[in-house]
């Protein structure tokens, strides 16, 4: 399975997003993974039993141990694409037999190569919540990744993700995205630990994934919804900030005009601007403050064409496509 669209470019293809609680609940868990030395999959899994009793730290420390030690595999996504194996059983004991061997070499290649794209990362996540006694699940679906995915329906799965359960709910992570970024025309990946995508609200897991299996939303949120969502990056969420309006990513039927735009939580230190992808050039604009909601507009010209990025402190925040 290829976790992203192959046209990278920028920093597309990793978001981040912050939960700040988060980040201080498991400090420690995190501090003490980033020193393990395991060998192997029994081992990693044995320390973290050893240093962990409650469900969620034991969560985050498969997470954490992923995000920092698995290598996004860039010539794996960009290589030949392969099928799905095949194989034939008599029996069911049998084929649950072969399936349980696919996924433990898949997790076993994951640790000791240290690479893998999304499923490599989400099939050891469900084998070291096997081995330290959670139940997780791998779940496929659709990643909202790059300005050409606005306005389509999620079709064809391109991403795999978790969901582990804590006590009596289910909690969504996604320890690819977690892990970093991929950036550049020459696209490389660089090591990010992004904590944001561990126990995600699932109304921010939805801005950007959408599962085959709809009772993995944990939302109630439709195809169309998800379609017609901006594109919006990590910065957007990271900082805390709600764009009231637009709400539709496209701007259809567009003709030369002003876009307002409404946006919470904007610092009156914050820079804001803007670029279409047309022409590449970097406008600044100055928001209004009026009440919690500071205000803007921009301005649709005949050159206004491809796709609107908003930015907030030279850091790309939601893009919009222009029809």
């Amino acid at each position: 399975m290829k976790s992203i669209y192959k046209s990278i470019f920028s920093s597309l293809l990793f978001l981040c997003i912050g939960m700040t609680a988060y980040a201080q609940d498991f400090a420690k868990v995190d501090a003490a993974v980033k020193a393990y030395k395991a060998a192997d999959i029994d081992k990693l899994a044995a320390q973290i039993n050893k240093d962990f009793s409650r469900d969620d730290e034991k969560a985050r420390a498969i997470f954490t141990w992923l995000a920092t030690n698995i290598k996004y595999d860039l010539a794996a996504l960009n290589g030949p694409q392969r099928g799905p194996i095949g194989y034939s059983y008599r029996t069911e004991e049998e084929r649950q037999a072969i399936r349980n061997k696919i996924k433990m070499d898949m997790a076993t290649k994951t640790f000791k190569s240290k690479k893998a794209v999304c499923e490599g990362y989400a099939t050891l996540f469900v084998v070291l919540a096997d081995k330290t006694g959670l139940q997780a699940e791998m779940i496929a679906g659709t990643a909202k990744s790059h300005p050409d995915h606005i306005g389509k329906l999620p079709v064809n799965s391109d991403h795999a993700w978790n969901a582990v359960k804590i006590g009596n709910e289910w909690k969504l992570v996604d320890a690819t995205w977690g892990a970093g970024t991929v950036t550049g025309q020459k696209p490389q990946f660089n090591f990010r630990f992004n904590d944001g995508y561990f126990f995600t609200e699932p109304d921010a897991f939805f801005l950007n994934h959408f599962p085959e299996d709809q009772k993995w939303l944990l939302t109630k949120k439709s195809k169309e919804q998800f379609a017609d969502l901006p594109l919006y990056y990590g910065n957007y969420l990271d900082g805390g900030y709600e764009f009231v309006s637009p709400a539709a990513g496209t701007f259809k039927n567009a003709k030369a005009g002003v876009v307002p735009f409404k946006v919470k939580n904007l610092k009156p230190t914050d820079e804001v601007a803007y670029a279409f992808s047309s022409t590449n050039t970097y406008t600044p604009v100055k928001p209004l403050q009026n009440g919690e909601v500071s205000e803007f507009e921009i301005t649709l010209d005949n050159k206004a064409r491809g796709y609107l990025t908003i930015y907030i402190n030279e850091r790309s925040v939601a893009s919009y496509k222009i029809n």
